[in-house]
C-alpha cells in the first residue's frame, strides 16, 4: 500500500534537530517493514491557526510503501514525540501514486504508461 505522512514539527528546533527528526522517522519507516519512495522537507511554513501557542512549523512529507500494520507503529512513536505538532498518515490510491511520481519526476514525464 502507499501512504504519505505529513508532519508538522515545532518550529524551534535547530536545523541539526529537524535533520534528526527528518533521519528519525525516515529511518522508523524502513525499520518497521516500510520502503521509503521519497522524502521532502518543505521547512518552515506559517500555520492556518495557531497550534501550542506556535504560528509555524517544520514541515516534512514522506512518501512511502508499507504493510498496513506499520502505520499504527508509526503513530504511537508519532505520538510520543514532543517535537511534533500534528502529522497526517494518508492513503495513496494508484492515481494518487502516479501523480506524485509525475510531479517528481517533471511535468514532461511520459503520462500515458500502464501499470500491468
Amino acid at each position: 500500500m502507499n501512504y504519505e505522512l505529513m508532519v508538522i514539527f515545532t518550529p524551534v528546533l535547530s536545523e541539526e534537530d529537524y535533520k534528526a527528526a527528518q533521519k528519525k522517522f525516515a529511518d522508523l519507516v524502513k525499520d518497521l517493514g516500510g520502503e521509503l519512495v521519497h522524502e521532502n522537507p518543505w521547512g518552515l511554513k506559517s500555520l492556518a491557526y495557531p497550534i501550542q501557542k506556535k504560528t509555524t512549523g517544520m514541515y516534512l512529507v514522506l512518501e512511502y510503501t508499507a504493510p498496513s500494520d506499520l502505520n499504527e507503529k508509526l503513530t504511537i512513536q508519532l505520538n510520543r514525540d514532543e517535537n511534533v505538532l500534528r502529522y497526517m498518515i494518508t492513503h495513496l490510491d494508484k492515481y494518487a501514486a502516479e501523480y506524485n511520481a509525475r510531479k517528481r519526476h517533471g511535468a514532461n514525464a511520459n503520462s500515458n504508461t500502464v501499470e500491468a
